[in-house]
């Protein structure tokens, strides 16, 4: 098979990926939509994974060539199956925003007198977001009858939502009083909230100095340096 024949090959499975036919037998007016969290490069792993392929025997041609088409379609289809889509990382990054917040809520109802799956209900209808979606989830799982501490640990399995996780989980394992351990949790959550929002205004301020100094380093040059130099050499003979 020639390098030509290969290109059109693979122009003609891009389009056919791109298109996104409907198999035979299904609705005329169904719409194909994407899977939450998925991005582009993720729905279209089967067609990057291709272009890998061909391109080893265009490029370089003979046995070599296929067998680094074959190398790099399976690399290709590793990595892009095992990366992490844009959108679930931005909803983690939110879930942890989120968290000092839902925390101190979550603590205030505890304080309240109420159980911890009607706190965890309350604090998710008060705050919805990606933060106690999660919440929601093992609220349910608690009032269907899972044990406490199974499902706190899933809870401390997720990456934004672990320190309330380990804590739920070290008060029902020892039984230490949850208002307490949310409490202190809270407190915790609030300082090192602050600690970040300073860093960051920090660092603000750091940025807005150096593009400032650059923005008035011609003006010193032309005003402070230039004259100088300038009167020097003119002084000199120069």
């Amino acid at each position: 098979m020639t390098p030509g024949v290969l290109v059109a090959v693979a122009l003609a499975a891009a389009g056919a990926a791109l298109a996104g036919a409907p198999r035979p037998g299904a609705a005329r007016h169904t719409v194909s939509r994407p899977v939450p969290g998925e991005d582009v490069v993720a729905r279209h792993r089967v067609l990057w994974a291709l272009c890998a392929a061909v391109a080893g025997p265009t490029l370089l041609g003979g046995p070599l060539g296929w067998l680094a088409g074959a190398a790099a379609a399976l690399t290709v289809w590793v990595v892009v199956g095992r990366a992490e889509p844009r959108a679930v990382r931005r909803r983690r990054e939110a879930a942890r925003q989120e968290l000092p917040h839902v925390v101190q809520l979550l603590a205030a109802v505890l304080r309240g007198g109420g159980s911890v799956d009607r706190a965890l209900a309350q604090v998710g209808r008060a705050l919805p977001g990606p933060a106690t979606d999660a919440l929601r989830a093992a609220e349910g799982r608690l009032r269907v009858g899972a044990g406490p501490t199974q499902v706190w640990a899933d809870l401390a399995t997720d990456p934004a939502l672990a320190p309330l996780g380990r804590a739920l989980a070290r008060s029902a394992e020892s039984g230490a009083s949850v208002v307490d351990v949310v409490s202190r949790l809270s407190e915790e959550l609030a300082r090192e909230h602050r600690g970040e929002v300073e860093d960051l205004a920090r660092s603000v301020g750091v940025r807005a100095a150096v593009s400032l100094g650059v923005c008035l380093l011609p003006a010193f040059l032309l005003v402070g340096i230039v004259p100088v130099v300038v009167a020097s050499l003119s002084a000199l003979g120069w």
